[in-house]
């Protein structure tokens, strides 16, 4: 018999595996986490704090704490009303025990428990426990404190009893990081879990990217205190905001010039979802749109967007009619013209027994009473608006109008001079750019090059086959305050625009993209600083969606070059210069400063900056939105004043991290 044949007759019953309670999360984790990386990782913290939002929605809980501890582990606090922990009828086990260590087991199936829920599938807090190391819960209800713990994968080692504050552990290697003595509340739930390290790739939670997120949980909850600390570098951040969205578009318009001085705001329910909105227009030439569905962001939008925009367009386009802003000859406003200078924050919460998401990310909402919702709500709401605000209509549409002069010329530029280049599909690419002969994009890198001689240096250095190199010299256009049809006529932002291959405004798709990798490559001085600050804007407000996903890099070239002996050693930074030279090798060393990119020899260009093995690259990416807006917006924009506090405040720092 040869081999297919016996591997065939050996499928039998024997073969069929059976996995039993929260064995197949461990098996398969990637199906309940999305990954077994960061994102993956910090998506067990969200399972449990979403548990903490849907108790303070529901009006219960009006305080959520989250402590990163030094042993690895993480604990979240609440108020609210705790986990009941009687027996389930039917399950002769208690009800506690089911919520953290069942699949599809918990409140949010439409038993009256939650009505408004972020969970869908009941198997948040289950999966969390599958995949820790170590995993308790302790909660309290009308005056009883119980626990309950677990270790490797949901293994039960007590059951829920009543805590022993001198004894609260029976866990082995576990430290004790609730501090429930201070959480002096009638009713709580703390959990606490160490996640797996034979699981996940890393168990380091990144504290920057929580603050960020329960800060925007802070906003769309108002009156409702979150706590995050992080016991591992004594870092701490408390958010409470009464004003809810409305403090949260104050916030992303900060250090912006507002047209409508009078934001627009509306809360109101129709067929039983709820909708609330902010929004306001500002001077600049970016959209910033946030959406929310049951307090989960949809960094994709979905249904509610759609409803959204759909009635602005209509509402703006009605009312400039109304009144003459439009002439009859005029052609109506497109969504793309009302999108320039507008920030909004959409919130809505619906049914989580209807809640409907397009993916398992939760990215883009797919209901379709959201949109009929939204748009309805805001059509009454804007209309009302912009009759009671004649002022504030007018700058707004006055915005839209221009922004359609704009998207015109900058369709005109584009038709005369890119046509049938890249960007259009013809394949004329700029005379300066050195491409690559790597056909798959994946695989493919393009540096963009300060100055003509380092670009000359970088074609010679260059790893040709999967290397990319275009030369930029002279002074490049400050793109925070230029709109695009300005941009598309600009020869640098032109070549650039053409070799990407993936177009710009209403013509972007990412998936059009010529190189994996887009690496800025400029002099590493306060002039290199300065022109990768302006690259960065350029893709940040105009090509977004490369930022997002992740294709925009810096380089980052040596400084300094040591020279002993036949010894050598590249030194990047001031500080890796004054280190160096107090070590043996540095008193005996010459100590020579590049003075730029052209300086360096294409070997050395090669070894120090181009080679994917020893280079230093960094990937620019956005946590956090609100602030990143706020730092482009202070150091590219027209205002002196608050550029000058941010520089004095941060001129001790040798270089702003962004991502």
């Amino acid at each position: 018999m040869d081999e297919k044949n016996k591997k065939q007759a050996e499928y039998g019953a024997d073969q069929i595996q059976v996995l039993e309670g929260l064995e197949p999360v461990r098996k398969r984790p990637g199906m309940y986490i999305g990954s077994t990386g960061q994102e993956g990782l910090h998506h067990l913290v969200t399972e449990i704090v979403n548990n903490s939002m849907d108790e303070a929605i529901a009006g219960y809980a009006n305080h959520i704490k989250v402590e990163f501890n030094k042993d690895g582990s993480c604990t979240v606090y609440d108020n609210g009303r705790g986990v009941p922990f009687d027996i389930k009828k039917g399950y002769g086990v208690s009800a506690l025990e089911l919520a953290f260590s069942k699949l599809h087991a918990g409140g949010k199936f439409g038993a009256g428990g939650y009505k408004v829920s972020s969970g869908l599938h009941g198997v948040g807090s289950s999966v969390v426990n599958a995949l820790s190391e170590w995993f308790r819960v302790v909660t309290r209800r009308n005056g009883k404190t119980v626990i309950q713990e677990y270790e490797k994968g949901g293994n039960k080692i007590r059951p829920v009893e009543d805590i022993d504050l001198k004894k609260p552990s029976k866990l082995k290697n576990a430290e004790w990081n609730m501090d429930i003595d201070s959480w002096k509340y009638e009713n709580m739930t703390i959990v606490q879990f160490k996640p797996d390290k034979e699981i996940f790739e890393t168990v380091d939670f990144d504290y920057k990217f929580f603050a960020n997120q329960i800060k925007e949980y802070a906003y769309l909850t108002a009156g409702i205190k979150f706590e995050v600390l992080d016991h591992r570098s004594d870092q701490k951040n408390v958010y409470y905001f009464e004003g809810g969205i409305r403090a949260y578009l104050d916030a992303l318009n900060k250090n912006k010039e507002v047209l409508n001085q009078k934001p627009f705001y509306v809360q109101k329910e129709y067929n039983d979802v709820n909708v609330e909105i902010a929004m306001q227009y500002n001077d600049t030439f970016r959209e910033n749109v946030v959406c929310y569905a049951n307090h989960l962001k949809n960094i994709e939008g979905g249904t509610h967007l759609t409803g959204f925009r759909s009635a602005l367009t209509r509402c703006v386009n009605d009312y400039a009619r109304k009144t003459g802003l439009l002439k009859e000859k005029d052609n109506n406003l497109s969504g793309d013209d009302l999108r320039e200078g507008l920030t909004a924050v959409i919130s809505v919460s619906l049914d989580s027994g209807s809640l409907q998401f397009e993916g398992q990310t939760k990215a883009k909402l797919g209901n379709t009473s959201a949109r009929v919702a939204v748009e309805t709500i805001v059509k009454e709401a804007l209309e009302q608006y912009l009759s009671e605000n004649p002022k504030d209509a007018v700058s707004i549409i006055g915005k839209n109008i221009l922004s359609y002069k704009a998207r015109m010329a900058a369709k005109a530029a584009r038709d005369t001079v890119i046509r049938k280049t890249a960007l259009e599909g013809g394949g004329v690419l700029p005379g300066k750019l050195a491409d690559c002969s790597e056909k798959d994009s994946e695989r493919a890198e393009i540096f963009l090059v300060e100055g003509d001689s380092a670009g000359g240096t970088a074609k010679q250095g260059r790893n040709r086959e999967f290397q990319a190199i275009l030369p930029i010299f002279g002074k490049i256009l400050n793109t925070e305050r230029a709109r695009l049809d300005k941009i598309v006529d600009s020869d640098k932002f032109k070549d650039i625009i053409v070799a990407l291959g993936c177009g710009i405004g209403d013509q972007f798709e990412v998936k059009k993209l010529r190189y994996n990798k887009i690496i800025i490559m400029a002099d590493a001085d306060t002039d290199g600083m300065h022109i990768n600050s302006l690259y960065l804007t350029f893709f940040y407000r105009h090509m977004t969606g490369l930022v997002d996903n992740g294709n925009v890099y810096v380089a980052f070239p040596p400084l300094y070059k040591a020279i002993w002996g036949k010894e050598k050693k590249y030194l990047f930074t001031d500080k890796d210069r004054e280190d160096f030279l107090k070590t043996p090798e540095g008193q005996k060393a010459i100590v020579q400063r590049f003075k730029g990119l052209g300086e360096m020899n294409p070997e050395e260009l090669w070894e120090t900056t181009m080679n994917p093995e020893t280079r230093r690259l960094k990937k620019i990416s956005v946590e956090d939105g609100e602030k990143a807006d706020e730092v482009f917006t202070t150091l590219m924009g027209e205002e002196v004043a608050p550029r000058k506090r941010f520089i004095t405040t941060h001129a001790h720092e040798a270089n702003i991290d962004i991502t």
